[in-house]
């Protein structure tokens, strides 16, 4: 087999949270800091409050640039009425990665049990950008990333990953 190479992505982070300030948005520190040391190239990073009109008022410049190549969103997954990340996020996947949320529950259980039924983490590709949205606690969205998300977005992790099929998203 030939010898696969890292190929960074473009990474975007949006916090989605009534109460995080850039000194207090510890889960979207730990992505950006992870991303870059991964490899990756922080493209962005924002906090809006939850709101599906926010939400989606951050997310679809990006989903429209060619500079981004991936989301990662932190917070707005759970089941509380001010939840709303899902929502503002699936009628813009043009497909749905239902894997992630099974892989995410499985690693998740790991940590905390049972509690995993209450979170509503997702995943799709919009316009050919992949969109992962964790919960806000630290640990969550330490499961999800060093645990999944990492390694999906690395071009040497095989038998497969995110980052090879990527030039082919927009086939029709």
């Amino acid at each position: 087999m030939a010898e696969r190479i890292f190929l960074p992505v473009r990474i975007a982070i949006l916090t989605v949270s009534d109460s995080r300030t850039p000194e207090t948005d510890t889960s979207g520190a730990y992505l950006a800091s992870a991303v870059e040391q991964a490899g990756h190239i922080l493209a962005a990073r924002a906090i809006v409050p939850d709101g599906i009109a926010t939400i989606r008022a951050a997310a679809e410049p990006w989903i429209a640039s060619a500079d981004v190549d991936v989301i990662i969103t932190t917070g707005g997954t759970g089941l509380t009425g001010r939840d709303v990340t899902p929502e503002a996020f699936a009628p813009l996947f043009d497909k749905h990665i239902e894997g992630f949320a099974a892989m995410f529950h499985r690693v998740s259980f790991d940590s905390i049990g049972l509690s995993t039924i209450q979170s509503r983490a997702c995943a799709g590709i919009a316009n050919n950008t992949f969109i992962f949205c964790l919960p806000g606690s630290g640990g969550a969205v330490r499961d999800g990333w060093d645990k999944i998300i990492v390694h999906q977005l690395d071009a040497r992790t095989r038998p497969c990953n995110l980052v090879e099929i990527m030039p082919r998203l927009s086939e029709r």
